[in-house]
């Protein structure tokens, strides 16, 4: 299983890293990424919420690296990955999972992104400035999440990885 769960964790990174350069919103100093909200969904509803987190980082540093994504990427995406991953985990529905990754990218992402912002981009804005358009793109990306997964889980075959 655990070979499985790397080969899955290594498709995401690889979507969410070479999608990012075709669909992101630019917003402020932040790009957002809707495509990295449906892989937090995916990455936590079926393979939890360590790799969920671990998949978040990686694709936030090769975004960075390859000028595709901020440093906002981080706070981002791995507080609602985490979240989403754990909600899945302890509710052991798509919604927990959604909510998860709503209030963790869209409201704690977007504080912790205030900092960063703030002190290390130089950027001058308010504390609640990004919680608009991380919650904008949090929002898109879990609804796509939440019918991608309906879809995959209707399958038998797919059902293996959802037993996290």
């Amino acid at each position: 299983m655990k070979t499985r769960k790397l080969v899955l964790s290594s498709l995401l990174i690889a979507i969410g890293a070479l999608s990012s350069n075709l669909i992101y919103i630019p917003i402020g100093p932040s790009k957002c990424f809707p495509v990295q909200h449906i892989i937090n969904v995916v990455c936590g509803v079926t393979l939890g919420p360590f790799y969920a987190v671990i998949n978040a980082f990686i694709t936030s540093l090769i975004r960075v690296s390859w000028g595709t994504g901020s440093l906002l990427a981080f706070p981002g995406s791995m507080v609602g990955a985490f979240l989403s991953g754990l909600a899945f985990k302890y509710t052991r529905s798509l919604g927990g999972a959604l909510i998860g990754e709503v209030l963790g990218t869209g409201v704690l992402g977007a504080l912790i992104a205030y900092p960063i912002s703030t002190f290390i981009l130089g950027q001058n804005v308010s504390v609640f400035f990004f919680i608009t358009p991380f919650m904008m793109s949090t929002v898109v990306g879990s609804i796509i999440a939440y019918v991608v997964l309906k879809v995959l889980l209707s399958k038998n075959k797919f059902l293996n990885f959802k037993g996290v």
